[in-house]
């Protein structure tokens, strides 16, 4: 296939800078976005020994939450009770008595309660390792602080990257056109390096096209969300709004009017009878418009979650009230949202389907630091002319320190912020400021050793 060479032109310099503006950041974005594939397991390794409360028989959970809820009123806003027991988790009822957001707390302490043998009420506090979280803070903003309008400025940051990454996907594959055929699995090693990283690049970005599209046009959606919905409702919903809010109840209900936990499960498995119900989130209950949340745990299917879907339930009537997170039981909407969670997250297919992510995720690390690299080589390389021993330009020299600099300083804050995890549980007074402090400690002396040192030496 042939194209004209002056179109060929314009669509190297699209590639070139869109790839260069959005290159370290998204680099950090598809390496923090690979970790957190496993970030459940990621966040059990690093935490603490768990000292499990005592366990009870499931038949009691019914008891342990009137218990709960009548000895503990700040779980009225919100508890979660967790039918999947794993290593990590302390007891079957947790809860936090802050007031909650979207915001990560480093020092939010999390409540947990079981009941003893003689069937009495047994509740310990702990500081929860937020070292998981913290991974996907990183892929969600790049690391960058600061907020804008309630959103962090790294997320919007992320999302004008993304729209960058998706012409440089574009214009890449034009410039491939011509010589697809012919170069697609060529990797050609030998004294010539350049051709090697340029061939490695190119059959690293073409064989996980697919990939790559989905990402960038869902890190667009995430990082524009509010933007697109206040849109989308102007033009078409108008003053009418866009999410129909479920009606109060007409009067406030009584605690001891709380449907049974079991009865509640009885219901969700009604609705998905081949699934698995992991845990029951209870939200307001002392409010007008009290809701449970019940996760349902469905690998083979793409859900909105990290790893379940989702059924609402009114806790006092036992009445399902939504179902369009449930795997095959969505709305039109829910059907065109979903797979955007699912196949930007990987969560389905199971584990296999993880380690695909991951792959695709460190090949994608790869592809923005190869690229930065080549750009960097093509400007010394054009330098050659002025002299035999060519002088890099400024330019050149700054954005080569800070690729080396940016991007092996991710990957050693990460490394070492994980080693802390395990280092620092018993002396740091909040492990999750440590986290913090140790990456951004490591980042910055990697960025600031690679602006120091130089990225290569200064020869043809």
């Amino acid at each position: 296939m042939k194209i004209r060479s002056d179109i060929l032109r314009v669509y190297q310099a699209l590639h070139t800078w869109g790839g260069i503006g959005a290159g370290m950041l998204l680099f950090i974005g598809f390496f923090a976005g690979a970790l957190t594939m496993f970030k459940q397991p990621l966040d059990r390794w690093t935490s603490a020994p768990v000292l499990a409360l005592p366990a009870m028989p499931a038949a009691q959970t019914d008891r342990l939450v009137s218990e709960l809820l009548a000895q503990r009123p700040a779980a009225r806003r919100e508890f979660t009770l967790h039918l999947r027991r794993q290593e990590n988790i302390a007891a079957p009822v947790s809860w936090s008595e802050g007031e909650g957001g979207r915001e990560l707390d480093l020092s939010g302490k999390r409540w947990h309660a079981t009941l003893d043998a003689a069937g009495a009420l047994l509740t310990r506090q702990e500081l929860p390792s937020r070292l998981a979280e913290l991974i996907d803070m990183l892929h969600r903003t790049g690391g960058i602080p600061g907020k804008v309008g309630g959103e962090y400025l790294g997320a919007y940051l992320m999302g004008i990257a993304g729209i960058l990454y998706f012409l440089a996907l574009v214009s890449g594959v034009i410039l491939l056109l011509p010589t697809l055929v012919k170069d697609f699995f060529a990797l050609r090693p030998g004294k010539n390096r350049k051709r090697f990283w340029l061939d490695a690049h190119n059959l690293v970005g073409i064989a996980s096209l697919p990939y790559h599209i989905v990402i960038s046009v869902t890190v667009i959606v995430f990082a524009f969300h509010d933007q697109f919905y206040g849109g989308i409702a102007q033009v078409v919903y108008g003053t009418q709004p866009m999410f129909a809010r479920r009606a109060a109840d007409p009067a406030p209900h009584r605690l001891d009017e709380l449907r049974p936990a079991s009865a509640l499960v009885e219901a969700v498995r009604r609705e998905a009878p081949a699934l698995e119900v992991t845990e029951l989130l209870y939200l307001g209950l002392e409010t007008p418009r009290p809701v449970v949340r019940a996760a349902v745990a469905s690998p083979r299917h793409l859900v909105r979650g990290a790893e379940t879907g989702f059924v609402m339930l009114h806790p006092y009537t036992g009445k399902v009230l939504d179902t369009s997170m449930l795997p095959g039981r969505g709305d039109t909407w829910s059907d065109v949202v979903a797979p955007m969670f699912a196949l930007h997250f990987g969560s389905y297919g199971g584990d296999p389907m993880r380690w695909v992510y991951f792959l695709f995720g460190v090949s994608g690390a790869f592809l923005f630091y190869s690229g930065n690299l080549l750009w960097v080589e093509k400007r010394r390389k054009n330098q050659l002319r002025d002299g035999p021993v060519p002088r890099q330009s400024r330019a050149t020299r700054l954005m080569a320190a800070a690729t080396v600099g940016v991007c092996l300083g991710s990957i050693a804050g990460v490394g070492f912020s994980v080693a802390a995890g395990k280092w620092l549980f018993a002396a740091a007074g909040n492990i999750n400021s440590a986290h913090l402090a140790v990456y951004y400690g490591v980042f910055g002396a990697a960025l600031g050793w690679a602006f120091w040192r130089g990225a290569a030496p200064n020869t043809p």
